[in-house]
């Protein structure tokens, strides 16, 4: 596949939610047997997310079909995100609210096109927040992924466990620019 996809920005759920459910299912085959990754998980956590701060989306198409997303919302000292990480991370990341990437995928046909890193990108084109933070679950790929986002930039500040379904992720945050 070659990166001749359309990106679209979302700030509301509805235009975009069964494209975001469609390609997470896609990009989660393998997963969804476990709780924390089923598409009725991902749904909820959708749900809550898209009524959070800042929340928006990015969703790339190629020839009109969705190939991949990513969501963030805003986070300030005060959220869950970081009350979670631990060790508890630098008052230089959490005095000022942050981008919180929640979810980046992209279908097997379109991955090492740079598809990822559009779509990244274009969510954070237009943010003013300082930093953005995400969670990788470190065996993810045999750890390729986290790998990935240590190439964009991003270092590792902490681990976080955000239900009793969920595995122990790694928390990575970098400048926004």
């Amino acid at each position: 596949m070659t990166s001749t996809t359309e990106l679209r920005t979302f700030h509301s759920l509805e235009p975009a939610r069964q494209h975001l459910m469609d390609v997470y299912a896609d990009v989660r085959a393998d997963l969804l047997h476990l709780p924390n990754y089923a598409v009725s998980s991902f749904g909820e956590r959708l749900g809550r997310h898209s009524e959070e701060s800042g929340w928006a989306a990015v969703l790339a198409y190629d020839q009109g079909d969705p190939v991949g997303y990513a969501y963030a919302n805003t986070v300030d000292s005060e959220d869950r995100w970081w009350k979670r990480v631990t060790p508890a991370p630098s008052a230089e990341y959490t005095d000022r609210p942050a981008v919180a990437l929640k979810e980046i995928g992209v279908r097997i046909p379109w991955r090492g096109t740079g598809t990822a890193r559009r779509i990244h990108d274009a969510l954070l084109s237009d943010r003013d927040e300082p930093y953005v933070t995400l969670m990788v679950n470190p065996a993810a790929g045999d750890g390729r992924v986290h790998r990935l986002y240590e190439t964009w930039g991003y270092e590792d500040i902490g681990r976080s466990q955000p239900s009793a379904a969920s595995p122990v992720l790694t928390v990575m945050i970098r400048t926004v620019r």
